[in-house]
């Protein structure tokens, strides 16, 4: 009897043995489903969405908020990103950069405060293997070709500049008025954005020019940096009419924040209101610049595509996390010269505000 009872035991041990072997292959089958829409087995199935770290100049920037905004929705279901905020200051970006290569991150995205300091931070990306797409301020070309895992996403400064003053060349040619004291000049003043940005210096720089193209002679009243703040803005206009005054003909910004503070100083001075007007552009084509298209007290802006430009930087660092080289295949965006996408302008004014919005 006490041998059958042992026999009984030890069949039952068996069985229980087998059970829980069962059971851990199935738990182990039902982890290779989960992978099948994540993560990844060292046998080679499908990785997880790649981790992108971002880091915005910061927060704060209008048309930057737009650019996360999108950057968000694009990498739905696509990448993980953690986007952070280097608050306008470069030492801070690098510590963000080194967090970065610390949590071992599939690539990054970098929007840089200070555009000559690309190279430090390509230095840190190359020796971590972590390829690196830049947006919206463009790195010295001699950064760019340090490494061929480095990319760029953005828009051509100069394109934007030629569009600002085009609209300035049609409103001052379709209302005679606009030339106040009648000498045949245009007398303007110019809100540019930080000292040294190469978008700054070429939006002044092409704006002006698109004006003389035109045929018409200009002279600049006042020019001054509002570090494309809207707070900024309205503080140097104010300077401008207590200057200037009604000499002021037109007002040309580097970008629409400072162009609408520019629209509070020119309302506080009585402008916008009983036919007084002034032909105001920015650049951007951001929500609160649309709605002053909309009241009439901004002429144009230009359509700086944030959607786009969120949506090929995300397309690319995904596609570089996997170790892939971004193609017009696998990210829909063309590439120029192995490394650059070029999102185009478009001149909005308040008859096409639908292609803005």
């Amino acid at each position: 009897m006490k041998k059958t009872w042992m026999t009984l035991l030890l069949t039952v041990c068996m069985a229980v043995a087998a059970g829980c072997g069962n059971g851990g292959s199935d738990a182990g089958g039902n982890g290779s489903k989960g992978t099948d829409s994540g993560t990844k087995t060292e046998a080679g199935a499908q990785t997880e969405n790649p981790k992108i770290g971002v880091a915005i100049y910061k927060f704060d920037d209008t048309f930057m908020t737009g650019v996360r905004n999108a950057m968000t929705a694009a990498a739905e279901g696509v990448a993980t990103l953690d986007i952070v905020d280097s608050q306008n200051a470069q030492p801070t970006q690098n510590e963000k950069v080194d967090l970065f290569v610390s949590k071992k991150y599939n690539a990054m995205a970098v929007n840089p405060v200070d555009r000559t300091a690309a190279g430090v931070i390509i230095d840190k990306a190359k020796a971590a293997n972590i390829p690196v797409v830049f947006l919206n301020r463009e790195p010295v070309a001699e950064d760019m070709n340090k490494w061929d895992k480095v990319y760029y996403v953005g828009a051509k400064a100069e394109e934007s500049g030629t569009i600002s003053g085009q609209l300035i060349v049609d409103y001052w040619k379709a209302h005679p008025e606009a030339d106040k004291n009648g000498d045949g000049k245009l007398q303007y003043v110019m809100l540019k954005g930080e000292p040294g940005h190469q978008d700054a210096e070429l939006r002044t720089k092409y704006s002006v020019q698109a004006i003389q193209d035109a045929g018409i002679e200009v002279e600049a009243l006042a020019e001054d940096t509002a570090m494309w703040d809207r707070v900024k803005g309205q503080e140097k206009m104010q300077a401008f009419l207590a200057s200037h005054g009604d000499k002021i003909e037109a007002v040309l910004a580097n970008n629409d924040d400072m162009a609408l503070g520019a629209i509070e100083a020119l309302k506080a001075a009585g402008y916008f209101k009983d036919g007084k007007t002034m032909p105001v552009v920015g650049v951007d084509a951001t929500a609160p610049a649309i709605q002053a298209l909309q009241d009439g007290t901004m002429l144009g802006t230009v359509l700086n595509d944030a959607k786009n430009q969120g949506a090929a930087t995300v397309a690319l660092a995904a596609v570089l996390a996997k170790g892939e080289t971004p193609t017009k295949e696998n990210t829909k965006f063309d590439i120029t010269d192995g490394k650059y996408v070029w999102i185009a302008y478009k001149k909005i004014t308040k008859d096409n505000i639908a292609d803005a919005q």
